[in-house]
């Protein structure tokens, strides 16, 4: 593609002769089976990710616990420095080791290895039954610059944090299935240059490197560039991805650090959006996995530049303060045809697939984000009635305004060829004659203000409880119909960790969500107003640490209850009643009920494993056929039974590991409820050193499995999962 020179010639301009695949946030020497007694390097106990002042840069020899794929730390679910095992929730960290060992470019990759996570489309996954594409945050706050219909890259992360269940309590509206932090890779004093070269099947190409380290004792740097081409296995599509970022930190003084970085992506696709291959009703493919409804000229191209800054102060050993702002802008350009349905070619009355052929519309689109986003929290510790507490307040503030113009040709009336699935005949439409018709879009103007307080007391020594509660302001104004509309939402949330030994606890909690609805179904409800979509949950838990804390699990329980859920209006008919009844209403309950177990750690000194297994039944309780489901119905997309298991042995005396991996999906309906198979597919790597130089190769999808991830509509079909893929690292540290 022509897009493709342009972009080349920017990322090769900016990247400073810096260049390394980037995947990893670790040095060299965690990437491959160094024996722990060589693995010393400096730790700031995981915190400085977050902006945490530290004045001492610590050296501590590490063991395989977390030097691989265990991480207790985090402040996910609390925003407070905390423990895995004491916060009365299920919460995962995926370290920047796992991300390196399993090859992981996208955020797809790494599902398998989040229990209760299944792939849905695109960036939107089934978490714990119920679909999510928006609840994302990076570094805590939200502005995410995939948004949309673009796959987050790794190579800006350093660990993704999972946080299950309902989080409104403490990061507002979402849904109440979890959320998904990336904490993004910062300036360290730690000196690190690397480069690496990435090669594999479907033309893969890839280019990247980093380098950080101080500039002075108080000032640290980070510069990093990444270039990827890949062709795709579905017809007319391939991919370019470019990013550059960097920062700089600026410790002003022992108790004063300012973090700040930018990071700057173009994401070119060609012959997107993409849609699924179409099945029969038990779920087996119609036409070959290659099958795209889209052009040759159609694409998706994406750019996007966020600036982030962080400050965080130390007031006294009681009193801390972490703020963090956040602006990003957006672009999306994209045009591509979508199936609609089958044209009665034979004649015989009746449009279906023994017609062979379907009809298309375009859709050309063009969509642009302003967001800032504003989060201060401080943690104050204090002793009170015999009891410690760590003291939690703070607020937000995200502001987002939108352009959107949509345009529409549809059918051969408007000029769109017909598609024969079967026979395909590419090229025979030309989207520059389409009769388009501007469908008078714009976009809308989003405001949400949040203030918080959260406490966990610690009742005696082991026994830890929290309670917290969020007030949320939100208004929102449709540009296109001028409709505004405000509200606002309290919620809570409680936990209860109870440890009868120090490697063990037990948690219960509850907690809930509200999702604020979107200003254009605003505008279709019209004439009764819909209400936030609302949600509670209820868990259990038991958390333990093995072999003197290098393994962790986590079982859970819980149940998820999801109402004002918003659908078409059964009784609503376009130009009859408009007046007395709204195109949508809040509408069902539906409910979550499962258990997951998760295990992550080193089970010896040369086995390391992550493993986890989710049982999930998501139920329309409450539900009309009139409307979508009726009650009794399995929801979309989310399958009773997932596992996951990632393995990596180590043979030291070589300098060189062995993985092995295993998702498995049960059976799963889309939209329209044709069955979804079950599907496993293995994953394995090799990895090797000769001093300074990592080579490593993947292959995914070992056996080649045809297979479809998820279910969309009868006329999309089901989204196809990956096909046989080898990918080879080549790094060099100096």
């Amino acid at each position: 593609m022509s897009r493709s020179t342009t972009s080349l010639g920017i990322f090769l301009s900016g990247l400073s002769g810096f260049v390394s695949l980037g995947l990893s946030s670790t040095n060299v020497y965690a990437q491959s089976a160094i024996p722990p007694q060589a693995a010393v390097h400096a730790e700031s106990n995981g915190q400085a990710q977050e902006g945490e002042p530290d004045t001492v840069e610590r050296v501590e020899v590490k063991g395989r616990a977390q030097q691989f794929y265990l991480d207790t730390k985090t402040k996910i679910g609390t925003k407070t420095d905390a423990d895995l095992i004491d916060i009365p929730m299920s919460a995962q960290v995926l370290s920047a080791q796992l991300i390196a060992d399993q090859a992981a470019r996208d955020i797809t990759d790494l599902y398998r290895s989040i229990a209760g996570v299944s792939e849905y489309s695109y960036s939107g996954v089934t978490f714990r039954g119920f679909r999510d594409e928006d609840n994302v945050f990076y570094d805590g706050v939200r502005g995410d610059p995939y948004s949309g219909f673009s796959v987050p890259d790794l190579f800006n992360v350093a660990r993704v944090e999972v946080l299950k269940g309902p989080a409104a309590a403490l990061y507002g509206g979402g849904e109440p299935g979890g959320m998904i932090n990336y904490v993004t890779k910062k300036p360290t004093f730690t000196e690190n240059k690397e480069i690496t070269l990435t090669g594999g099947n479907y033309d893969l190409r890839g280019i990247s490197g980093e380098a950080t380290g101080g500039l002075t004792e108080d000032v640290a740097y980070r510069i990093g560039g990444f270039y990827e081409v890949q062709d795709s296995f579905r017809n007319n599509a391939d991919m370019e991805n470019i990013e550059l970022a960097g920062g700089l930190l600026y410790d002003v003084s022992d108790n004063t650090r300012l973090t700040t970085t930018f990071d700057y992506i173009v994401q070119n696709l060609g012959g997107h959006r993409l849609r699924g291959v179409p099945v029969d009703d038990e779920g087996n493919f119609l036409v070959d996995l290659t099958y795209n409804a889209n052009e040759e000229s159609d694409f998706q191209d994406m750019e996007a530049f966020v600036f982030q800054t962080q400050l965080a102060h130390t007031f006294s050993d009681a009193l801390k303060v972490n703020s963090t702002l956040r602006y990003l802008t957006n672009e999306r350009d994209q045009a591509y045809h979508e199936s609609r349905s089958w044209v009665d070619v034979n004649g015989d009355g009746e449009a279906n697939i023994d017609d062979e052929t379907i009809q298309r519309e375009y859709r050309d689109q063009y969509r642009a984000n302003d967001e800032v986003s504003l989060t201060t929290d401080f943690v104050y510790d204090f002793n009170a009635a015999g009891m410690e507490h760590q003291f939690l307040f703070g607020g937000d503030w995200h502001y987002m305004d939108t352009e959107y113009d949509y345009l529409r040709a549809r059918y051969e009336a408007d000029g769109v060829a017909n598609l024969n699935i079967f026979t395909l005949n590419y090229g025979e439409t030309d989207p520059s004659t389409y009769n388009l018709t501007d469908l008078d879009r714009d976009g809308i103007r989003r405001n949400r203000q949040g203030l918080y307080i959260q406490d966990m007391m610690h009742l005696t020594d082991n026994i830890i409880v929290m309670a917290g509660a969020r007030f949320d302001r939100f208004d929102e104004r449709d540009k296109e119909t001028g409709t505004e509309y405000d509200d606002s939402d309290v919620t809570y949330r409680a936990g209860i960790t109870y440890k009868p030994f120090k490697a063990m606890s037990m948690y219960a909690n509850y907690s809930e969500s509200f999702n604020p609805v979107d200003a254009t179904d605003q505008a279709d409800a019209n004439v009764t107003a819909l209400e936030p979509v609302s949600g509670d949950a209820i868990e259990f838990g038991v958390k333990n640490e093995w072999l003197n804390g290098s393994i962790m699990t986590t079982f859970a329980v819980y149940h998820i209850s999801k109402e004002n859920l918003v659908y078409s209006n059964p009784d609503y008919i376009e130009g009859v009643n408009d007046d007395t009844e709204s195109a949508l209403i809040n509408f069902g309950v539906v409910e979550s009920d499962g258990a997951e177990f998760t295990l992550v750690g080193d089970i010896s000194n040369t086995i390391s494993v992550t493993a986890n297994y989710a049982y999930n039944d998501t139920i329309v309780v409450d539900g009309s056929s009139s409307n979508t489901f009726g009650a009794g119905d399995r929801f979309v997309n989310a399958p009773r039974h997932q596992a996951g298991l990632w393995t990596r042995y180590a043979i030291d005396s070589i300098d060189s590991s062995i993985a092995f991996g295993v998702n498995y999906v049960s059976e799963q309906i889309s939209a329209d409820a044709q069955k979804v198979k079950p599907f496993t597919v293995f994953d394995a790597s090799w990895t090797t050193r000769w001093d300074a130089v990592l080579l490593s190769v993947n292959v995914n999808n070992l056996f080649d499995k045809e297979y479809a991830v998820s279910g969309f509509s009868e006329r999309n079909g089901h989204f196809p999962g990956q096909p046989r893929e080898i990918i080879a690292q080549l790094q060099y540290n100096f």
